[in-house]
């Protein structure tokens, strides 16, 4: 049988038909995820991303739509999403982002726990700092945030805001005169 086939019999409910299907196609979809990730890890996790989405998709298949073509459009697609994803998640401030916002030089950064950060985090309090980690470095919602420190979305909001602020004073020279 054809892929397309199997795919039309499997869209019916022949589970043989994805038994198949995955057996043939699942060396050359793993080697394509690890090929552009290059982590096995992740590679695993868009593979079955990737076989959910074709269990979730197989009654929209029609039969004259090659199957290779579009299996890995499935595949295309659960990839970018996986990238954006961890790419959010890993948003860090970069010592040439920081250089051309005028920062100090790079020899005053220090590594914490927010990866490489400016001299002026240390002046933010415990939570200040928490918050923009979960936020930036985590990629969390603020309602995430919220839930994890058992604070309120809005209370995650202003404490993030006043952060944020209190760094840009500091970067821009304009150093608060009373701090709360």
């Amino acid at each position: 049988m054809t892929d397309e086939e199997l795919m039309q019999s499997y869209a019916e409910g022949d589970l043989e038909a994805f038994e198949l299907l995955y057996s043939r196609h699942k060396s050359r979809l793993f080697g394509y995820l690890l090929g552009k990730l290059r982590d096995r890890t992740e590679a695993e996790e868009v593979f079955q991303t990737v076989f959910v989405k074709l269990h979730r998709t197989r009654i929209r298949y029609r039969a004259e739509i090659p199957f290779l073509p579009w299996f890995f459009t499935i595949a295309r697609n659960a990839l970018i999403d996986h990238l954006r994803r961890t790419q959010t998640r890993q948003t860090y401030v970069t010592l040439d982002e920081a250089a051309v916002a005028g920062c100090p030089a790079p020899e005053q950064y220090e590594q914490t726990p927010l990866g490489t950060t400016l001299p002026e985090i240390s002046n933010l309090s415990k939570t200040q700092r928490h918050v923009l980690e979960l936020r930036f470095n985590a990629g969390l919602t603020f309602r995430e945030i919220a839930e994890q420190l058992q604070l309120s979305p809005a209370n995650v909001r202003q404490l993030a805001s006043r952060a944020i602020g209190k760094l840009r004073q500091r970067l821009s020279g304009k150093e608060a005169r009373h701090e709360k």
